[in-house]
């Protein structure tokens, strides 16, 4: 097979990945947990975005029944992915899963909120 042909192969099965990638969250959405139960400390989420690579494994800290801190531990995802990193400040400013996820990487945003809901459950 010629370097040609290997190429198209390769570029329909990326942009397969990548048609697959984004459509794989489009029903998916996060709610936030009622933190007055919760006592204070640091409670570990996991959320993986089934049909891709994106899995997000972080660390919510609790003190007074609100969040203080996320620390994400492990993020699997391309290099755009890593740039919904920033949406944490954004949830502990607002005190609320309901931000605005990141242009570019939404997949990872929702996986970083749903990791921080599973964390609060």
């Amino acid at each position: 097979m010629s370097i040609g042909k290997k190429l198209a192969i390769l570029f329909v099965f990326v942009g397969l990945v990548i048609i697959g990638c984004s459509t794989a969250y489009k029903s998916i959405t996060a709610a936030m947990p009622d933190l007055a139960p919760l006592s204070d400390g640091t409670y570990r989420g996991v959320y993986d975005l089934t049909g891709t690579p994106v899995k997000v494994t972080l660390d919510v800290t609790v003190q007074d029944h609100k969040i203080t801190e996320i620390q994400i531990i492990k993020h699997y995802c391309s290099p755009i992915g890593k740039k919904a990193e920033v949406i944490i400040d954004r949830v502990v400013e607002k005190q609320s899963l309901e931000v605005d996820v990141v242009s570019g990487a939404t997949g990872s945003s929702i996986s970083i909120l749903k990791a921080i809901e599973n964390a609060l459950q």
